[in-house]
């Protein structure tokens, strides 16, 4: 059965300033690339809502909601963040978290499910960094948790930059393991400290990365046994990605994205997928890069 859950909403794209770096388009032309390519199927797709604030507020400060909510942000925190407030981008963010949440549910019950965004790894409790406002991989743990449908979780992080505001939010918490695989000398210039970091050099590409990922992740899933593995498949480890510094091809990420779809299958461990970050002058390219994720999906579901 390859017919997995793709959720995605409308919302999950507003307008910015001509010329700004973060490629909001990419979200809606993913979508119609799957479609187009017949990845997917529009009966597959299920349209997420904004979560309560109560949701919002199980991993940030009431006060750092309230203030971006409602437009009231202070300008150095607004700058640290880099996306321009707007009352569309609150809804973008809101709609993504709610994507987020709603795709971890939907791989409880199928096994495996794909959001078409997400992945705001660099949002702490009471502030938001790296284009990162809300972080929607710690909200849809702590909301299933707080429903009684997980108790354990695994974060697989493969995105290019190290996912520091989920470590920090889960540092002191046993229920949710951190697994960062990123470039060392990246973005964040802090790092923070996950339950297991593997820093790589610059330049590392495809065979080496998967040997350390292969190294990694089957012995965690053993050791563990999460009730819910979250992936962020960021691709800017790509050769030709902006903010990235790793030289995976398309082939290096496709199979790194088959990889951990695969080996979490074996496992019987549901896999609940994040777009993560990808920037490119290319937009073609990149939301090609970004439909590996949803390729491989199909292809592993499809054995």
């Amino acid at each position: 059965m390859a017919d997995f859950p793709i959720v995605y909403h409308a919302d999950y794209v507003t307008p910015l300033p001509e010329g700004h770096r973060f490629p909001m388009p990419k979200f809606q032309l993913l979508r119609d690339l799957l479609v187009r390519d017949r990845v997917i199927h529009e009966g597959q797709i299920y349209q997420p809502g904004a979560p309560p604030r109560e949701w919002l507020e199980l991993v940030h400060d009431a006060s750092y909601v309230q203030a971006y909510c409602q437009g009231t942000l202070e300008a150095k925190a607004q700058r640290r963040i880099g996306l321009p407030w707007s009352e569309g981008l609150v809804r973008r963010t809101c709609t993504a978290v709610g994507g987020t949440i709603l795709t971890a549910k939907l791989a409880l019950q199928q096994g495996l499910a794909c959001n078409t965004a997400g992945g705001t790894h660099h949002a702490f409790p009471r502030y938001g960094s790296g284009f990162c406002i809300f972080n929607d991989l710690a909200i849809a743990l702590k909301v299933l948790q707080l429903q009684g449908l997980i108790r354990t979780a695994l974060i697989v992080d493969l995105d290019v930059h190290q996912g520091d505001g989920t470590a920090f939010i889960f540092r002191d918490d046993p229920s949710v393991f951190t697994f960062s695989m990123h470039c060392g000398i990246n973005f964040p210039g802090r790092k923070q400290q996950s339950d297991l970091d593997v820093p790589l050099e610059e330049n590392t590409g495809d065979a080496a990365y998967l040997d350390v990922l292969r190294s990694h992740l089957p012995a965690l899933l053993t050791r563990l046994q999460p009730d819910l593995v979250m992936y962020d498949a960021g691709v800017d480890v790509h050769r030709d990605d902006r903010l990235g510094k790793l030289a995976l091809t398309d082939e290096g990420i496709y199979e790194r994205d088959r990889t951990v779809l695969q080996t979490c299958k074996t496992a019987g461990i549901p896999v609940a997928c994040v777009i993560g970050g990808g920037y490119g002058d290319d937009m073609n390219a990149l939301i090609y890069r970004h439909s590996l994720l949803h390729r491989a999906a199909k292809a592993v579901l499809a054995q």
